[in-house]
């Protein structure tokens, strides 16, 4: 068996912040350590903090007044921000970089009075984050035919946001929807989609056709692991979204000669390695790792966490 191990994978720069921001609260203050939703939608990643003192809530109302909190790297409302204050919380914000430029675009086009169409999945926690930025401003679509259904006054000033961890195909063809729709509409200067879920998604466009299945190391409420599941699939290559190496079924690997194996950006790599050297002992895989492009991105840890372990 071959193995094709793509790369770039895995953590992207916004996860690498956002779990350096956990690990450095949780040594400064101890535990426990909340965290508002899953600090990033990962299994692993979750399970380990919370064997470390992380709790993850949910609703702020589980959370002691006068306790440190950490937003997620998916980003919270205004709304939300403000119950934390009211309740005197020790707040770090973990949110990527990528998702407060979204933020930030919203507050613009809705002060400039735009209607906002965001492109995104309805429910996850970065769209409900950003929508809470100008809820009465925002309008949600899912598909090209959500924008089929939209209707605004001839007068409207529009523009379109997307959520980071898109499909860029999937978004592309919604964006060209609008387009055709609304000639005029409006985009950000630079695309919202992130660097790492488009570098993830274009080593599946490289590399999927070579093999005869595919491994996606990931948890199933993870956004941008799930597109690259889904790419394969429409590259007519079978193909797995998994948490680690015990979810890998056996028939999956009958009659399989190749195996391409990638990560979404907040799967670590410790669990990429556990399903390599399972196929390794098990099917006597060799490995060739596969480049399609080189990251350097990093994001600093916000000042509110430098300062509260005294670093400059």
């Amino acid at each position: 068996m071959k193995v094709l191990l793509a790369a770039p994978r895995g953590f992207c720069a916004g996860v690498n912040m956002a779990i350096e921001c956990l690990q450095l609260t949780l040594d400064a203050c101890g535990a426990p350590v909340y965290v508002y939703h899953e600090i990033v939608h990962n299994r692993f990643v979750v399970e380990t903090f919370q064997q470390r003192g992380a709790v993850f809530v949910d609703d702020l109302d589980e959370v002691p007044a006068g306790s440190t909190l950490l937003f997620s790297a998916h980003g919270v409302s205004p709304e939300i921000r403000r119950l934390a204050r009211e309740r005197n919380l020790t707040a770090i914000d973990a949110t990527c970089p990528l998702v407060t430029k979204v933020h930030l675009e919203a507050v613009r086009y809705a002060r400039e009075n735009y209607k906002i169409v965001l492109i995104g999945h309805d429910g996850h926690d970065e769209v409900i984050g950003t929508m809470g930025e100008a809820p009465d401003a925002m309008v949600l679509v899912e598909s090209p035919e959500d924008v089929d259904r939209l209707e605004f006054p001839a007068d409207t000033k529009l523009a379109y946001l997307t959520q980071t961890t898109l499909s860029v195909d999937d978004a592309n063809r919604i964006i060209s929807r609008l387009r055709e729709k609304f000639p005029a509409i409006e985009s950000p200067p630079k695309e919202d989609i992130c660097y790492a879920t488009q570098n993830r998604q274009e080593a599946v466009h490289q590399i999927a056709a070579e093999a005869d299945l595919v491994l996606v190391l990931g948890s199933q409420n993870s956004s941008n692991s799930q597109r690259l599941k889904e790419l394969a699939i429409e590259r007519g290559v079978p193909a797995y979204l998994v948490d680690g190496v015990q979810d890998i079924r056996q028939e999956w690997l009958e009659g399989v000669e190749t195996v391409m194996i990638t990560a979404g950006a907040s799967a670590p790599e410790s669990v990429v390695q556990g399903c390599v050297q399972f196929l390794k002992g098990e099917y006597n895989a060799v490995v060739e790792q596969r480049v399609t492009q080189e990251e350097k991105v990093h994001f600093s840890i916000p000042n509110e966490l430098k300062k509260l372990i005294g670093r400059d």
